[in-house]
């Protein structure tokens, strides 16, 4: 059981309470602050976390003994829930569908591959048991989703490498987390034959379940008027909670069930979306803060000195040689160019994910379980800290930016239940091509129209001269069938500017 300088027992009084409540605040607002640190430094957020953690615990100023891997695999669990959610919600299907068949295989055979080499390479190099040997290769093939995510969305790539390595992140934790507690189960491991059906019915059966919940959820929040709009966003994160757990209760893969429902809702149109994708955003921050803050707790840097060579040793197998083997074997059949390659070989970030999952062997008793926790902490830390910071570079050496992608409308609908309708909130964007169009030369479909702009904190009513400028946001009332129609418009007109039609600049899916 964790347990905060040591010593006798006190009942939980409402002073004990507000000093937790204080301190947490604290803690809140000073990893809100290290938000900015790391976003002008290019360090990844998740080691200022880590750090503030490291700082709290019993080798750092704040002293605190905690030393329960069992809670802080529960709470990790529940954090990669959110995180997951929070980036299925972001993924943009029309960006990850082409990529889908070579993230599947990068996700499914390419654990496979890194597993190996890295299992060999530590049994070799390290003289590691090779259940322990495995156990380390399985915990540090999964890329992170949060780092992935967080990362990845400030540095403008192709959309087909930014739509794999997404995808990637969201789907190859069920498969390795499934691979980890076979291997910390007591007892032989079982034939790989058999892995190997496992995990495809349990990434089937997670599938299955994150795509209808997904869909009824969707189909749910379009039909039924909910009487406050906060309440959509809450809604939103408890249908995919409810994927993840119905997923889990039905032995199939919850993560992958709740990253597809997520996944699903965020491609639906729902009502209120800005706000919904607001409050996942900063739900997901709050895992991640709780999440990197008590792994910090959790390790003992007095102890990682004799585990530094080796998670070292163990980290440049991994970055140089299996996941580039395991991107070159899986994404040369279908023809991506080894510049992209090479940037997607880099960018497999390791982040909290690797560290939780270290865990489970400790809760399982497994011997060694600590020292494969080192292992994996002092990897995760060392390998983030180069490979994050020099992802943009990298890719300006490649050539792989794409900076001519305008940025998009963030469009807000309302429901109108009894007049049949729709109120949309359109904020124009810097780098908006919308800027400079004029209310008539929009085109909206028949059953639509411009209603009010606000500008500069002033509404008014516009004329079809109105000329609309980047910052304004625009109340448009469409009628019920046209109203996909015109949110397409609105996005072609955005990214393709007045001319937008005879450009080709459709928006279709956007």
């Amino acid at each position: 059981m964790g347990r905060v300088n040591q010593g006798r027992e006190r009942p939980l009084t409402v002073h004990h309470l507000n000093q937790l409540l204080l301190v947490c605040s604290i803690v809140l607002l000073v990893a809100v602050a290290a938000v900015r640190v790391s976003s002008r430094s290019g360090l990844p957020s998740l080691l200022v976390y880590l750090g503030i953690g490291v700082l709290m615990g019993q080798d750092g100023i704040g002293d605190i003994h905690f030393d329960n891997a069992e809670l802080t695999q529960v709470i990790g669990y529940a954090a990669l829930v959110v995180i997951l959610a929070e980036g299925g919600l972001g993924t943009k299907w029309k960006e990850i569908k082409p990529a889908l068949p070579a993230a599947s295989t990068l996700a499914l055979a390419g654990v496979a591959v890194s597993v190996g080499v890295t299992a060999t390479a530590a049994h070799l190099l390290i003289g590691l048991e090779w259940r322990q040997a495995l156990i380390i290769g399985a915990v540090v093939s999964s890329t992170d989703a949060a780092a992935v995510f967080s990362v990845l969305r400030k540095i403008p790539l192709p959309a087909r490498v930014t739509g794999t390595l997404e995808a990637e992140s969201g789907f190859n934790d069920a498969p390795v987390v499934i691979l980890v507690v076979a291997f910390s189960t007591a007892g032989p491991v079982g034939h790989w034959y058999v892995l190997l059906g496992v995990i495809a019915l349990e990434l089937a059966i997670g599938a299955g379940i994150g795509l209808a919940v997904g869909w009824l959820g969707s189909w749910g929040l379009r039909h039924v008027a909910l009487p406050a709009s906060g309440l959509y966003p809450i809604a939103v994160m408890a249908i995919a909670v409810a994927a993840y757990a119905a997923g889990a209760l039905a032995h199939g893969s919850g993560f992958l069930a709740v990253y597809l429902a997520a996944m699903v809702m965020g491609n639906a149109r729902l009502p209120h979306w800005p706000a919904t994708r607001g409050f996942a955003d900063g739900l997901g921050w709050l895992a991640q803060i709780g999440m990197f803050v008590l792994l910090g707790l959790l390790v003992t840097p007095s102890e990682l000195g004799d585990d530094i060579v080796p998670a070292l040793l163990i980290g440049l197998v991994l970055t140089m040689v299996a996941r580039p083997l395991s991107v070159v074997l899986c994404l040369t059949p279908f023809r991506v160019r080894w510049q992209e390659q090479t940037l997607m070989s880099w960018a497999g970030l390791r982040g909290a994910v690797p560290i939780i999952l270290a865990t489970i062997p400790m809760v399982s008793g497994v011997e060694g379980s600590r020292r494969i926790f080192n292992i994996v902490f002092v990897l995760v830390v060392v390998y983030t800290l180069v490979q994050g910071p020099t992802l943009p570079w990298l890719a300006r050496t490649l050539r792989l930016g794409d900076d001519s992608e305008a940025a998009d409308l963030g469009i807000e609908s309302a429901p109108l239940e009894r007049l049949r309708g729709h109120l949309l909130s359109v904020a124009i964007p810097e780098g908006s091509k919308m800027h400079g169009v004029e209310v008539h030369e929009l085109r909206l479909p028949a059953g639509s129209a411009v209603t009010l702009i606000v500008r500069d904190g002033t509404s008014f009513v516009p004329l079809p001269s109105t000329v609309l400028r980047r910052g304004d946001e625009l109340l448009v009332v469409a009628t019920d069938p046209v109203r996909g129609a015109v949110e397409r418009r609105l996005r072609a007109v955005g990214r393709g500017g007045k001319l937008a039609g005879w450009l080709g600049t459709s928006g279709n899916g956007g």
